[in-house]
């Protein structure tokens, strides 16, 4: 089967190679951004949008025109990818998938594409790659790239990383790899915030907080930038300094990210999800002036919570991890999932009497709640597995059922026979630690 794999890693421009970049970027913003006003242009004189292909012919009128005749001197297909990025933006809006297309704005999210790889070489032996009308390039080399290269991409990285001026190369590959056979039965995880993600067999990760950990030195270094003149060489200075702990946020969350999704994606063939609206949870509760909202504050801190445990790029990292592997993601509807009881199915906001225990008001089943969640969330993927048509006799492989309520273990399918009450277990770097 065939493999799409990118490879990133950090450039090492000088100083001449650097302010090319900038311009090839600032070229394809400016591309992007004319278009998508000319596009709006039409929409309100009630025209019909123009293609990718009419897009292109404009673009080589705009090259040839005097007025910004400087785009003669940017590579032409990096400025077509951008005109095929508005193309997929606009297919995601009417699809609703995304939200309108929006102007881009300077120091944000700057890139540009080679989406021909006749164009480009690559001397992994020297760490350096070849890209048109910038040259040979080093990068940091912290990996072999593997298979034949499709295409490549500099950007400034993510947003925190784009302020700090660093610049990066993806490099998209594809190559023939052993079609994978999954190993592992199935899994349902709850994702928390006061466990980043409980097992239905019991284990549980704990979180990382990593803005947590780093707030205090952000906020002093935050309150150093505020008290320094705009634009002054401290401020700069000290605006470096929060740049730079942003970055240091961003990337051991996503060191954290790799690791569990990676140990989880290893040993689990299907993994069941909570199919979760992260925006709409972590949306503020300030309300308006004619409406203000209640608890505003704690649900700050709440959504603050929320977005430090990354569960989006966690989701993300499991999908296409689990898909090298032969594996499968599943995601399921999240309500009541910590209400409902796995032995007898009642459904009641009493059954969660604390944040961590749950104990049915109708059968007395106890167990930790997030590990209750867990179950819910497995029984409903393999619900939905078998409404699918696929065979879900072996789905729990690899789960400790013994403790299981018989009704629980009725529903997924599993002939044993006996119950016991479980804690969640502890994953550490030495492995499982019962509680």
């Amino acid at each position: 089967m065939q493999r799409l794999q990118a490879f990133r890693f950090e450039l090492m421009p000088n100083g001449q190679q650097e302010q090319q970049m900038r311009r090839f970027a600032g070229a394809c913003r400016f591309i992007y951004n004319k278009a998508l006003a000319l596009q709006k242009e039409r929409y309100e004189r009630g025209e019909k949008k123009l293609g990718y292909a009419e897009l292109c012919k404009l673009l080589t009128e705009w090259r040839k025109s005097t007025e910004i005749a400087w785009l003669a001197r940017v590579p032409i297909h990096p400025l077509q990818q951008k005109l095929k990025d508005l193309e997929r933006a606009y297919s995601n809006f009417f699809d609703k998938r995304a939200d309108f297309p929006r102007f881009k704005k300077k120091g944000r999210s700057d890139s540009f594409r080679y989406p021909d790889p006749r164009q480009i070489k690559l001397d992994q032996g020297n760490s350096r790659i070849f890209l048109p009308k910038l040259g040979w390039l080093r990068y940091r080399n912290s990996r072999k790239v593997l298979g034949d290269l499709r295409n490549v991409t500099v950007s400034r990285g993510d947003r925190p990383v784009a302020r700090t001026g660093k610049w990066f190369v993806s490099i998209q590959t594809e190559r023939e790899v052993e079609r994978p056979r999954p190993k592992g039965g199935t899994v349902g995880i709850d994702l928390g915030i006061a466990h980043f993600a409980t097992l239905s067999d019991g284990t549980f990760y704990p979180p990382l907080n990593s803005f947590k950990r780093h707030e205090v030195a952000l906020r002093k270094a935050q309150q150093a930038m505020s008290r320094k003149v705009k634009f002054s060489n401290n401020w700069k200075k000290a605006k470096a300094r929060v740049q730079k702990i942003h970055v240091r946020i961003a990337n051991v969350r996503r060191d954290f990210l790799h690791k569990v999704s990676t140990a989880i994606s290893k040993n689990h063939a299907v993994v069941v999800i909570e199919d979760l609206k992260v925006g709409n949870m972590s949306r503020s509760a300030a309300g308006t002036a004619n409406a203000p909202g209640k608890n505003v504050r704690a649900k700050s801190g709440l959504n603050k919570s929320i977005l430090d445990q990354g569960w989006y790029g966690f989701r993300r990292m499991l999908e296409y991890k689990l898909s090298w592997k032969g594996g499968r993601l599943v995601a399921v509807p999240p309500e009541n999932t910590s209400r409902t009881c796995p032995g007898c199915g009642h459904v009641s906001a009493d059954n969660r009497q604390t944040q961590a225990r749950f104990a049915c008001v109708a059968c007395g089943y106890e167990n930790n709640a997030d590990v209750v969640a867990a179950i819910n969330i497995l029984f409903r993927g393999v619900q939905q597995l078998r409404d699918e048509g696929q065979d879900t006799a072996n789905a729990l492989v690899g789960m400790q059922v013994d403790w299981l309520p018989v009704s629980a273990r009725m529903a997924c399918g599993s002939n044993c026979i006996g119950s016991r009450k479980q804690e969640p277990a502890e994953t550490t770097a030495r492995g499982a630690i019962r509680v």
